[in-house]
């Protein structure tokens, strides 16, 4: 085999590998600073993607600033009937739990000593009376003086007082009811023995209803008598009771710092009862024109800051507002918005200012999707 030439070809083979290093170097370099090639004519930006969120506009409309509290009802005149004199029970006049009329004798005691009094009174009077009317003729006759006369008429008036102390003696045996109302549940029996004070029978007016109830010393200034207030109980679920603050009480409670307040409520078919726990939203104002929006709208930030964002022109706005009292997951808004203004209420916390969206109407009254696209997106 001939070798002379092999010192040559290693050289070689170096030199060849050097150049295509070289060269593939210099296609790289020269494709790492072309200028772009300028674009298609015709040809546009790619749009940026819209977020899709829901939507409610602002609303305005009359809403009430109240107050919540609990309290109980009471009859609106109540009283336990106790005898003025010890006695025997004699007779019950009414039946447990059914309504009387003011002036109805429910209990009666034995009287026989009271009304033989009362008889022997009467007859005094009776003959008193006679006495007098004689005198007086004699009188005008001039046959008796005039002390005779004024004698007769004395005698006449303290038969007249003698009478009327008998009658009394005998009323304070028959106990009547003082108002129109319900009796309870009575406590004795035909021939029970009582003694003055002894309590026999309850008797409660509750055709109205008063309700006593507390709220904080910090409502005081807005509190007046006249005041509308809805009362609910749980022996009539669903049911609101209208009512209206009857009085306030001048002494706040230093231990509690609460005021007492009663308030009347009609009860003409006996729904609710005395005693009952209820449960009371007092009326304090009224305000109209009130700018409101859903609560899932507010979006807290650092410090008292909220904002929401605000949907014009098929862009979201971030927009801080100023807020004041919330109820049933809608929110009053002071200052930021204005009517008809959109904000998002769903889909806010993927937003910045500034990004495009495509939105969905939201009712804010019955919060349910009307399906209705507001706004375009674009470039």
């Amino acid at each position: 085999m001939n070798t002379r030439h092999r010192p040559f070809r290693r050289p070689l083979i170096a030199v060849l590998c050097l150049a295509g290093f070289v060269g593939l170097g210099t296609i790289a370099w020269r494709a790492n600073h072309a200028s772009p090639s300028p674009p298609a004519a015709g040809a546009s930006r790619p749009a940026q993607q819209a977020a899709q969120v829901e939507v409610a506009k602002v609303v305005t409309r009359e809403i009430t600033d109240d107050v919540s509290a609990v309290g109980t009802l009471v009859s609106n005149e109540s009283v336990i009937l106790r005898p003025e004199v010890a006695g025997r029970v004699a007779a019950i006049r009414f039946r447990d739990g059914v309504a009387v009329t003011k002036g109805d004798v429910l209990v009666e005691l034995d009287a026989a000593v009271q009304s033989a009094e009362a008889r022997q009174a009467r007859a005094e009077l009776s003959l008193a009376e006679a006495n007098a009317n004689r005198v007086e003729d004699l009188f005008a006759q001039q046959f008796v003086s005039g002390s005779a006369r004024d004698e007769a008429v004395s005698r006449l008036e303290v038969a007249r007082a003698s009478a009327a102390l008998a009658q009394a003696r005998f009323e304070r045996t028959r106990i009547r009811a003082p108002f129109d109302g319900i009796v309870g549940i009575r406590r004795v029996n035909v021939g029970d023995y009582v003694r003055e004070g002894d309590a026999l029978i309850n008797i409660e007016d509750i055709s109205i209803l008063k309700l006593d109830f507390r709220l904080p010393e910090r409502y005081l200034a807005r509190l007046k008598p006249g005041q509308k207030l809805e009362v609910t109980s749980d022996v009539a679920r669903g049911e609101i009771f209208p009512a209206e603050v009857e009085a306030i009480d001048p002494l706040v409670d230093a231990d509690g710092r609460a005021v007492l307040l009663r308030a009347r409520l009609a009860n003409d078919e006996g729904r609710l009862r005395p005693g009952v726990f209820a449960r009371v939203r007092l009326i304090v104002d009224r305000r109209n024109d009130v700018m409101l929006i859903p609560e899932a709208a507010l979006i807290p930030a650092p410090g008292q800051t909220q904002y929401v964002f605000q949907v014009k022109d098929g862009v979201a706005r971030q927009v801080g507002v100023r807020t004041g009292m919330r109820r049933a997951a809608e929110v009053e808004i002071v200052e930021g918005l204005t009517p008809d203004d959109l904000v998002v209420v769903a889909g806010q916390f993927k937003l910045r200012d500034g990004t495009p969206v495509a939105a969905t109407r939201v009712d804010i009254d019955i919060a349910k999707s009307a399906s209705e696209t507001l706004s375009v997106v674009k470039d």
